[in-house]
């Protein structure tokens, strides 16, 4: 009876194996015509996701489950690398508010400079940093500005608003802004300097310089002329605060894991859609993350969106450290590269066109967007050149000892410097010095004759040269900043150009 079970079975299968053959081929009919096999899917296609199986093209389970998970996971890292600006501003929001910059009175002031401790993408050690967040939802803002400092106002989709300071059109000398909200209507009184954010919450920061007095001047000044009020209260403005943060161990780099779609998902619920690209609000949508909804992934989801953020972070630090762009490159055969890969803001590599991995570049590696630090002016604002390889494109290695040469006339008519970053957190490298940095503001610094400068990088000072070296550490990857405050011609046209990281011997 078991054989006859068996055999029964193995028929019945054969049978419905033949009949699934006869209905795969449709018979010839009136209309039919030849189809191109271009526009047809086989039954049977073989991909990285594994084999996906189709009845005459139409999905079978097992398909349609790999090709949703897929999907969810590619949009997820979609999502992870186009969202980035939002994330990278929403990190800046709330590192500050956990220092007490959760309103628009409070100003944290970095008056002896910022240093290692505090987690920041590739700031520098020789400006004075004042960091605030300015809401507009209650109404427009009047926001007065100290004069000899280079501020930048950006949404919280990251997006630029302006310039204030030494390249803004208060022309340095201070000024008073009005930050309009998204769709404000009202009257725009006169006297006012007039910006319009895309968003409520807006990332301001700026950076005073050092002078015979060190940091006071610049400190001061911040505390005497720095207002920011209620268009509404212009006649009676209330107190500011100021909170000196430096030395304060903080953070403001947004996340690489799951909980980096927690911090976009702030922003798309605080700001208006029509605040950012819809194109990418809707993938951020098909993950879960929409306005008035609440982001609750289930099990599923969030595993797929778990391994999409370690994707999506791999893929950035590689777009970084292993860019294949050549307009990366400032010159060739180097490894110093931009932060701007083609001299837009707004990583145009033509009209209409976005750099995608120019833009991912960027926001991974650094911070603040503005035309003062893409495009060419001489002797204003600042231009960057950064390295993560030595002369024979191998990393930076904490453990082993490097030469640069600077040719003569450095052209920075402020100051140049370099200053060292941790390769995972691109903020500054924690070493035994409180700043990982040398530069023409360093008094002690050895100039050659002809005024060009070797500086050395390792994990201890090589004899002799201790006034130009900057401190590594063994067992870390680091990377480097070349900055240029006030910029000049040599440097734009490329008749003058740093030397390589050269192994010492």
């Amino acid at each position: 009876m078991v054989l006859v079970k068996k055999i029964l079975t193995v028929a019945l299968a054969a049978a419905m194996s033949i009949a699934t053959a006869e209905a795969q081929t449709a018979p010839a009919m009136k209309m039919t015509t030849p189809i191109p096999p271009s526009i047809t899917t086989p039954d049977t296609v073989e991909t990285r996701i594994g084999v996906l199986k189709f009845h005459d093209g139409f999905p079978d389970d097992a398909t349609t489950q790999k090709v949703y998970d897929n999907l969810d996971y590619l949009r997820g890292v979609e999502a992870f690398l186009n969202a980035m600006p939002g994330a990278s501003a929403e990190a800046y929001r709330v590192g500050v508010a956990s220092q007490g910059a959760d309103n628009n009175q409070t100003v944290l002031i970095m008056e002896n400079l910022m240093d290692s401790k505090s987690l920041f993408l590739t700031p520098n050690t020789e400006s004075i940093y004042n960091l605030m967040w300015i809401d507009t939802k209650d109404g427009p803002v009047v926001f007065e500005t100290p004069p000899d400092v280079l501020g930048v106002i950006d949404d919280h989709w990251f997006q630029y608003v302006g310039d204030f300071g030494r390249v803004g059109p208060d022309k340095n000398k201070g000024g008073k802004f009005l930050l309009l909200p998204p769709g404000y209507k009202g009257d725009v009184p006169d006297g006012y300097i007039v910006l319009r954010s895309d968003t409520y919450g807006n990332l301001v920061f700026w950076r005073g310089f050092l002078d015979k007095s060190g940091t006071r001047t610049a400190v001061e000044n911040t505390k005497k002329f720095a207002k920011v009020y209620r268009l509404a209260d212009a006649g009676n403005p209330p107190k500011m605060k100021f909170i000196d943060v430096s030395g304060k161990a903080f953070n403001t780099i947004h996340a690489n894991d799951f909980h980096y779609y927690e911090e976009v998902n702030h922003v798309v619920q605080y700001e208006p859609n029509e605040a950012f690209s819809p194109e990418i609000l809707g993938q951020l949508a098909s993950i879960g993350i929409a306005k008035g909804k609440p982001f609750a992934p289930d099990e599923r989801m969030k595993k797929i969106l778990t391994e999409a953020a370690a994707v999506g972070n791999a893929t950035a630090r590689t777009i970084v450290f292993r860019s294949r762009q050549d307009g990366n490159y400032l010159y060739p055969n180097s490894a110093w590269f931009t932060a701007f890969i083609g001299g837009s803001y707004e990583f145009l590599s033509q009209p209409g066109v976005r750099d995608p991995e120019a833009r991912t570049h960027f926001f991974y590696y650094a911070t603040g967007i503005t035309p003062a630090m893409a495009l060419k002016r001489v002797g204003l604002g600042s231009q960057y050149a950064a390295a993560t390889t030595d002369s024979q494109g191998k990393p930076l290695d904490g453990s082993k000892t490097y030469k640069v040469h600077l040719p003569p006339h450095i052209p920075a008519k402020d100051f140049w410097s370099f200053v060292v970053y941790d390769n995972q957190t691109r903020s500054m490298l924690q070493t035994d010095q409180q700043f990982p940095s040398t530069g023409s503001l360093n008094k002690n610094m050895v100039i050659n004759p002809d005024t060009s400068v070797d500086v050395w990088f390792g994990p201890t000072a090589p004899k002799g040269h201790e006034n130009n070296w900057v401190q590594t550490v063994p067992g870390k990857g680091w990377n480097v900043l070349l900055r240029l405050y006030g910029p000049l011609e040599p440097w734009f046209d490329k008749t003058w150009r740093p030397g390589e990281f050269e192994l010492a011997s």
